[in-house]
């Protein structure tokens, strides 16, 4: 395809997330989202977004996001904001407030940096 050459991309999702799934053994020194507890949190997101016909959001349970200490983490596109998401009422707001409002939920961004 020519570089040179416009067209419109459609924008399939309204927001896309993806979720860190990864699973290590607890001991493992750079830990991980699954042996943090990602697996009930995610399926608890999935369901809702379904559950509620949300169509325009996207979820992904995605392998290794890079800062597995930090888990479990999500990172909602296009707008690049990084959660970290503990409990089940963590899910909820993430999906109330920045996914369906827009409203980010500050007491939940991480903010990561690369070593």
């Amino acid at each position: 395809m020519d570089s040179e050459t416009e067209f419109e991309l459609p924008q399939i999702y309204r927001h896309h997330v993806f979720a860190c799934n990864t699973q290590r053994p607890p001991t493992h020194p750079h830990g991980s989202c699954g042996a943090s507890g990602a697996q009930a949190l995610w399926d608890r997101m999935s369901k809702a977004i379904e559950a509620q016909g949300l169509n325009d959001i996207g979820f992904t349970m995605a392998g290794c996001l890079g800062y597995c200490n930090s888990g479990p983490l999500m990172v909602v596109y296009p707008d690049g904001i990084w959660y970290r998401a503990t409990t089940p009422e963590d899910v909820d707001e993430i999906l109330e407030s920045h996914l369906k409002r827009g409203k980010r939920v500050d007491r939940l961004v991480m903010v990561l940096k690369r070593s």
